[in-house]
C-alpha cells in the first residue's frame, strides 16, 4: 500500500472513530478497499504525516536528528552487571522487578524514563508479548497504555478477556529512542528477564504481537503472512503470532486477520479450560 493510501486510511479511521478504535466495525470494512497486506514496521507513537512532500521530508530529517541526539552516548562503554541475571533466589514477579529496576545492561538504560517491567495477572494462562515500550509506556512505567494499548484492550474485550485476565510484557523493558526497533544486543541483554517472567508465570499460551516479538522469541526472521494464525511451540508453550495493535492504527485492513487469530486463540483456550473441569 502506498504511503498516501496508508495516510488516507489512517486519517479516515481517526476522523470516524477517534483514538479509541472499535475493534470490529463494519463501517471501516465498507470504506476500505481490500488490499493484500504489505508488512511495514509501524510503531506506537507515530503521528499522521500531512500529504505534503516537503513536510514529509522535513519530518524525516527532524526524526533522524532526534535519533542522532538521543544516541550521542552510544559509544560509551556499557558494563554488564551479571548479578542481575542471577535468578536462583527469585520466585515471584515482584522480586524480579526489584532486582532489575535499575538495569543499565544496554544503552536503552541510559535513555529511558522508566523501566517497563510488565503488568497483569501473575498466574495468567495467557501471556501477551510485544516489542518494546513507547513514549506513554516509558512515562507511566506500564506496558501498552498508549493508543495501541487501548486497541489491545478492545481486542481482548472482543473475546471476553480483560487485561487483568492476562499478563502483558515486552521483549525489551526500555523504550528505544524515537520508537525505533530494538537492536540485537538490546534484545539479548533484556530477554533473560522475559524468560524469567515466563518461568514464573507458567502461561499455557503466548500471544506474540508483531514480527519483532516473533523473531526475538524464535531466533529467526519471519514473514507475517507465513506465521500468523498458526500455533508454534515456544519451550512447550502454545504460541500464536499476529499483527501488533500499532500496525492496525495505520493499516485497518489488517483488523480482519487479527480478529481471526484472536478468535482462534479464544477457541483453543476454551478447549484448554474444558480439560481443567
Amino acid at each position: 500500500m502506498s504511503l498516501k493510501k496508508q495516510i488516507i486510511n489512517y486519517l479516515t479511521l481517526n476522523k470516524d472513530f477517534g483514538v479509541n478504535l472499535l475493534f470490529l466495525d463494519e463501517k471501516i470494512k465498507e470504506n476500505i478497499k481490500k488490499i493484500k497486506p504489505k508488512i511495514t514496521p509501524i510503531y506506537e507513537d507515530e503521528i499522521p504525516i500531512p500529504i505534503t512532500n516537503n513536510v514529509i521530508n522535513d519530518d524525516i530529517t527532524k526524526n533522524k536528528i532526534k535519533i542522532k541526539e538521543l544516541h550521542e552516548n552510544d559509544s560509551q562503554t556499557i558494563n554488564i552487571n551479571t548479578k542481575l541475571y542471577q535468578f536462583n533466589d527469585i520466585i515471584n514477579l515482584d522480586d524480579l522487578n526489584k532486582q532489575i529496576a535499575d538495569c543499565q545492561n544496554c544503552i536503552l538504560g541510559t535513555t529511558r524514563t522508566n523501566l517497563v517491567f510488565g503488568d497483569g495477572n501473575p498466574n495468567a494462562d495467557i501471556m501477551i508479548i510485544g516489542e518494546a515500550p513507547g513514549s506513554d509506556e516509558d512515562e507511566q512505567g506500564l506496558p501498552f497504555v498508549g493508543k495501541a494499548g487501548k486497541l489491545l484492550t478492545d481486542i481482548l474485550k472482543a473475546i471476553n478477556l480483560t487485561r487483568s485476565d492476562v499478563y502483558i510484557a515486552n521483549i525489551c523493558k526500555c523504550r528505544p529512542p524515537a520508537n525505533r526497533k530494538p537492536a540485537i544486543d538490546e534484545i539479548n541483554a533484556c530477554e533473560k528477564y522475559l524468560h524469567k517472567q515466563i518461568e514464573i508465570i507458567k502461561p499455557q499460551f503466548i500471544l506474540a504481537l508483531g514480527l519483532t516479538a516473533a523473531d526475538a522469541l524464535f531466533k529467526k526472521s519471519h514473514k507475517m503472512a507465513d506465521i500468523r494464525g498458526k500455533i508454534f511451540e515456544y519451550h512447550g508453550i502454545k504460541t500464536l503470532i499476529t499483527y501488533h495493535p500499532a500496525a492496525l492504527l495505520r493499516n485497518p485492513n489488517w483488523k480482519r486477520p487479527v480478529w481471526e487469530d484472536i478468535r482462534y486463540l479464544r477457541a483453543i483456550y476454551d478447549t484448554y479450560l474444558q480439560t481443567k473441569i
